[in-house]
């Protein structure tokens, strides 16, 4: 078996199981094209195959009835705190691990990240809304899904209630 033979059996195989084993999953759409540009990561992210991984989950996620979302690229997840929600202004890729300046949480970039992604993830789920950044100032704009309906714009809250248009919480359904 050939090195390109071997990573498309890991791809198929962890997808599937990934699939298989979670009703949702949730995924940064994230410019491929564009971090290839970096000389230093071009060979390793080409390697990972990130687009086709996300492209194996899409379509097993629809064949095997599981909800399948991506999270807008836009979206601050490595620089929200997932205990506040309190955006930090800059955070460099150098920077693995952060705290968070209101609520003195210390976080892992990735992890922290990956929790934001979930749970922005589940309130699409939950509320069959798109994620974006900063949504409150967008108050009242719509923005269309991938099935090409208009959906309100929709911040996530990190304790699990979801921001109402008038900005107070209220619970997601169960």
């Amino acid at each position: 078996m050939g090195l390109s033979d071997a990573r498309n059996d890991f791809l198929h195989k962890l997808t599937t199981r990934l699939v298989r084993e979670n009703q949702t999953i949730a995924v940064e759409d994230l410019a491929v094209k564009n971090m290839v540009k970096n000389r230093k990561l071009a060979l390793s992210i080409s390697d990972a195959r990130w687009s086709e991984l996300v492209r194996q989950l899409e379509y097993k996620c629809d064949w095997y009835g599981r909800t399948f979302v991506k999270i807008d690229r836009w979206f601050p997840s490595s620089k929200r705190c997932g205990h506040c929600g309190h955006i930090v202004d800059e955070l460099p890729l150098n920077i693995r691990e952060w705290e968070c300046p209101k609520c003195i949480s210390r976080h892992d970039r990735d992890i922290n990240a990956s929790k934001n992604i979930l749970a922005a993830g589940l309130a699409v789920k939950v509320c069959g809304a798109s994620i974006r950044p900063d949504s409150l100032k967008v108050k009242g704009q719509l923005r269309k899904t991938s099935n090409g309906e208009l959906a309100p714009v929709l911040a996530v809250s990190v304790d699990g209630g979801l921001p109402n248009p008038e900005g107070k919480k209220q619970k997601p359904n169960s």
